[in-house]
């Protein structure tokens, strides 16, 4: 129980980016040879998605062994400040700011109240609101400016590696050739046996800004797999949002030791 809800807290803050459009970006562009790390990263960097609120209905799919899940969930963010998650009539809601994560769920009335190190703990890596922020737009989960990297190719992506790669923890970002925007990001502990795979399979343009269209991510934790599929649904930049968050009162909370 305490794995699985991890594992549900982790992916919380995943739920972001796409929707079936006219606009969807092409991502079939060719593998340039002479291109070099640091002209992959500037190019990456420029693709940064410039707003101040993001909203939609989200479709998510939850599947874990044999069984699945399938719920819409209505997002929201302000840029640099909060993402919000509610389901349906609010039964259960998220909440996370550069401070803290918070959630509740009204079907067995419990909920949890606590910094990123539920997260950073299962990544076995220190993480923040910005980090987790850039995973959900397809841009790199950490800065790509703080450490030297080389690159590689696979299939139709640019692989981008640390040099001094953390003996701890194994990072790779495949980018698209065409928008620069992520292909997939990948962490690992392979000695921990826990992974995490976040891949992009599409991308659309929304006022001229390209985010997400859909998103597979992958939670591993030795034999135990949690795979969440996301479609974004009805997509808004810009608009005057609110943020509703209150844990009801007499809800147990949840205490991850």
């Amino acid at each position: 129980m305490i794995k699985q809800f991890k594992i549900v807290i982790l992916i919380i803050g995943f739920l972001l980016v796409g929707c079936k459009s006219a606009n969807r970006v092409s991502s079939d562009g060719a593998i340039n040879t002479s291109i070099t790390s640091d002209q992959i990263i500037k190019k990456h960097l420029k693709q940064e998605i410039k707003f101040k609120t993001f909203q939609s209905k989200v479709k998510v799919e939850y599947i874990n062994g044999d069984q699945s899940q399938s719920y819409t969930i209505n997002l929201r963010i302000e840029k640099d400040k909060v993402i919000w998650l509610s389901s349906t009539l609010g039964i259960v809601r998220a909440m996370i700011t550069p401070d803290k994560v918070s959630y509740y769920n009204k079907l067995d009335n419990t909920y949890f109240d606590g910094d990123f190190s539920l997260i950073s703990d299962f990544l076995g890596t220190e993480l923040d609101y910005k980090n987790i922020q850039n995973l959900l737009f397809g841009e790199a989960i950490f800065n790509l400016n703080e450490r030297a990297y080389g690159h590689d190719t696979h299939d139709k992506s640019y692989v981008l590696y640390p040099k001094d790669q953390n003996a701890l923890y194994e990072i790779f970002f495949l980018l698209n050739p065409t928008h620069f925007k992520m292909d997939s990001q990948q962490l690992a502990q392979p000695i921990e046996q826990r992974m995490l795979q976040i891949d992009y399979r599409n991308y659309q343009k929304v006022n001229k800004q390209i985010v997400p269209e859909f998103i597979k991510v992958i939670a591993l934790e030795s034999e135990y797999e949690t795979v969440v599929n996301m479609e974004f649904r009805s997509v808004t930049l810009n608009q005057e949002l609110r943020f509703p968050f209150r844990i009801p009162s007499g809800f147990e909370e949840i205490e991850i030791k």
